[in-house]
């Protein structure tokens, strides 16, 4: 998935390559979006909707989605799963003040290029009181910082601190989505402020799925009314 000016060629060509590489852990990851979101109607926004993956999910609770992604490659597999999808920008969006009751972004913050824009962008088209959900890369065990290991450990990098693109690293999954397209590592502080400084308003954090050292974060967050 990607959502910014600077990341357009990252996932394009290799839309194929991404449907197959992150199905599963799309489908792991289903349960636990659909209880974060809760029952909901009316439009959800999918920031760096990639191929799509995540649609059913959203509609699940009976919202209708639109799918916005920087990669025209990613949304040409993504409208076959819904016909709703734009080509545009998460810090620029092009739609009007508050038009949609939901506003989710899965797995964007590490693509997005300017994170704290984006949070400004979906507050901006959320309706008063409209729910805005992230479901993420968590960014203390999870990222361009972290090694896995074999036996199900991790060890945090000192790059943990180090915001912005990271590129390379040796300890980096061979053909991984981080070795093909670099990753964008947001610090724990810097990820909840630019919610923060958006003006939406925290009201739930978990850790989802039952891992010991969780890979995922996420949060709910309303816009006040």
């Amino acid at each position: 998935m990607q959502t910014s000016e600077d990341s357009r060629a990252r996932y394009d060509g290799m839309a194929g390559w991404y449907e197959e590489y992150n199905a599963a852990a799309a489908e792991a990851n289903r349960d636990a979006l659909v209880a974060l979101l809760g029952p909901g109607e009316g439009w959800c926004l999918d920031l760096g909707c990639g191929t799509g993956h995540y649609f059913d999910a959203i509609r699940a609770t009976g919202r209708s989605v639109v799918g916005l992604d920087r990669s025209g490659d990613q949304l040409r597999l993504a409208a076959g799963r819904d016909r709703h999808v734009v080509q545009g920008d998460a810090s620029h969006l092009p739609f009007a003040d508050g038009v949609f009751p939901t506003v989710v972004s899965l797995f964007a913050s590490t693509d997005v290029d300017d994170w704290p824009g984006a949070a400004r962008e979906a507050a901006r088209v959320l309706m008063p009181g409209g729910l805005f959900v992230f479901f993420g890369v968590h960014p203390c065990f999870n990222g361009p910082h972290v090694e896995n290991r074999e036996d199900g450990a991790r060890i945090v990098h000192p790059t943990y601190r180090k915001a912005g693109r990271h590129e390379s690293a040796p300890w980096w999954k061979r053909g991984g989505v981080r070795e093909r397209v670099g990753m964008r590592h947001l610090p724990l502080p810097e990820l909840l402020n630019g919610v923060l400084d958006a003006g939406l308003i925290l009201e739930r954090v978990g850790e989802p799925r039952d891992e010991p050292v969780p890979h995922v974060l996420a949060l709910r967050a309303r816009r006040p009314v």
